[in-house]
């Protein structure tokens, strides 16, 4: 009987310590990956992620990417989160999605469906004065159900906190 509760509590403890250490094993990774993430974010789009505020939003129609600078003074990240936001535009029109790829070392949810269905879709790229927006527009079913999807692990990916749900566009 004490063997038992002696071999359950050592049990226990090796269980808890693997738990610990696969944990923080997988925090630095996370951690790890992001990094990666926004260096090699940094060098495909050409600004900074810390002098910018990226957003992903989802709209019954599609989405938006959305970037700003931070300071309102930094005219030239503001000029190359425009050209970037236009480039997107074009190249994700035309079923591109190389920079997303680039960025995140993988293919993003989402990006086979939205390069089948590229002439389902919009992209507009729109001036936010602070920055751009692309709007991602669709009216079929498939083409909003992938955008969403690509959106979703944008959010997770760069960890911007923005909600997941569907906005209602006013």
């Amino acid at each position: 009987m004490k063997y038992d509760r002696l071999a359950a509590s050592v049990f226990c403890a090796i269980l808890f310590i693997s738990f610990t250490v696969s944990a923080r094993q997988h925090k630095h990774d996370q951690h790890d990956h992001h990094a990666e993430v926004n260096k090699r974010g940094d060098k495909t789009m050409g600004f900074s992620h810390l002098m910018t505020t990226h957003r992903f939003r989802l709209f019954e129609d599609g989405g938006a990417i959305e970037v700003e600078i931070n300071d309102p003074n930094d005219s030239d990240s503001r000029a190359k989160i425009q050209k970037h936001l236009n480039k997107i535009a074009e190249r994700f029109g035309v079923g591109d999605f190389a920079m997303p790829m680039a960025i995140h070392a993988q293919t993003p949810p989402g990006v086979a469906v939205m390069s089948d269905l590229k002439a389902d879709i919009a992209y507009k790229y729109e001036d936010t004065g602070h920055g751009g927006r692309v709007r991602i527009i669709s009216k079929s079913r498939d083409a909003i159900a992938a955008v969403h999807e690509f959106l979703r692990f944008q959010i997770q990916d760069h960890k911007t906190n923005d909600s997941p749900e569907v906005e209602k566009r006013q």
